[in-house]
């Protein structure tokens, strides 16, 4: 490879909107890999990009850095993923990617309806949670869908 295909930490950081350090934690993480000048300088492949962006994308749905990382093995080593090996990724994304739109367009809709959080607020609450009757279900907005229930605890 021509060493003009390599980017430093700072070209990186500059064109991907992520800081260097973000770029140093990832790298000890194994989700990005590195070559190292006889300095001890970091050196990219232009190629990183890609996985940056896929990594910041995944990050703004939810998705946890090992399930990223999950996503990121599928990829070929020693070469720079094609067309069709981020297609076969985005494939084992779809269903979830799906789940997800149907959770958020039910939370759009139902916002301003009973969740049946406990508030009891709303007139609707009245007709959905009397008295609360959904709280015996678990902790939470009972009534949103399960996508939208989760804790911090089960990885989100």
């Amino acid at each position: 490879m021509d060493t003009k295909d390599l980017l430093t930490i700072g070209e990186v950081a500059h064109r991907s909107g992520f800081p260097q350090s973000a770029l140093r934690y990832y790298e000890r993480e194994g989700l990005l890999r590195t070559t190292r000048t006889s300095g001890g300088q970091r050196r990219y492949e232009r190629s990183v990009l890609r996985r940056l962006a896929f990594i910041r994308a995944a990050r703004t749905i939810g998705v946890g850095l090992d399930e990223v990382r999950e996503g990121l093995d599928q990829l070929p080593d020693g070469r720079t993923p094609t067309k069709a090996d981020w297609s076969r990724l985005s494939k084992s994304w779809r269903g979830r990617l799906d789940e997800q739109i149907q959770a958020l367009v039910a939370l759009r809709d139902g916002l301003d309806s009973c969740i049946g959080c406990g508030c009891l607020s709303l007139q609707r609450c009245r007709l959905y949670n009397p008295e609360d009757r959904v709280s015996e279900l678990g902790p939470g907005a009972r009534l949103l869908p399960p996508m939208l229930r989760r804790t911090p605890a089960d990885g989100v």
